[in-house]
């Protein structure tokens, strides 16, 4: 811990709590991570796409005592993860529930909570509120945004944008080696080809450049889709 740990509430999150023995096996032939790899301690940032590969939703996976959480948006779109999951659902040994409003926080400069799997420097996260000095959520954001990290469907556009738009491979988002998973096949071409012709940036929104299409921003930065 430092002088400078602070936490940042975050806004907008939900909860989805699989149980069931069949809820790794579930999982893994839906979202991009392996689910195999998730271990007490840890967690895995992972996402569930369209067939076609696009994203619909991005998620934290927990492993609790005997369940699995996913931390993921909140309210409409907690929602409709909740919808496509029972979707999948089928004859699998599953329960599932969802919380639409959720306290999560983020930590900075402390070893409270689990580390975040995208990027070192974004802390940590809990669901328990820390004993440290709060800061606003902007200091966070600008935080996230100077980090190239999308922030669910704030960057990411539901049935439209790519895995590959978000650099999302390099948020330990994707494993290449797992098996199938709906949208693999598409997701998999365009990295291994180098489909990609357009990818989110951090840019100052007074100064986009050409033909930008800009997404989340925070004071005078933001993030925008760019053309590489």
């Amino acid at each position: 811990m430092t002088e400078k740990s602070y936490y940042v509430k975050l806004k907008n999150r939900g909860l989805i709590h699989i149980e069931g023995p069949d809820r790794h096996s579930f999982l893994q032939d839906l979202i991009t991570n392996d689910i195999e790899n998730l271990e007490s301690g840890k967690m895995l940032y992972a996402c569930l796409l369209s067939p076609q590969g696009k994203f619909l939703h991005d998620f934290f996976v927990h492993e609790g005592d005997e369940f699995t959480l996913l931390d993921c948006e909140g309210g409409d779109r907690a929602q409709d993860l909740f919808r496509r999951l029972n979707m999948y659902r089928l004859r699998a040994d599953v329960q599932i529930s969802v919380e639409e409003n959720s306290d999560v926080y983020a930590v900075i400069g402390s070893d409270i909570g689990t580390p975040d799997p995208r990027s070192p420097d974004m802390g940590r996260r809990s669901f328990e509120k820390p004993e440290l000095p709060e800061q606003p959520f902007d200091v966070w954001d600008t935080l996230r945004i100077n980090l190239r990290i999308p922030d669910g469907s704030r960057d990411l556009i539901p049935e439209k944008s790519t895995m590959d738009e978000g650099r999302m491979d390099q948020l330990s988002a994707i494993d290449y080696d797992k098996g199938c998973y709906v949208g693999q096949e598409l997701t998999a071409r365009m990295h291994y080809r180098g489909l990609g012709k357009k990818h989110l940036e951090t840019v100052n929104i007074n100064e986009l450049p050409d033909k930008a299409e800009l997404r989340s921003s925070c004071g005078d930065i933001g993030l925008a889709l760019v053309r590489a």
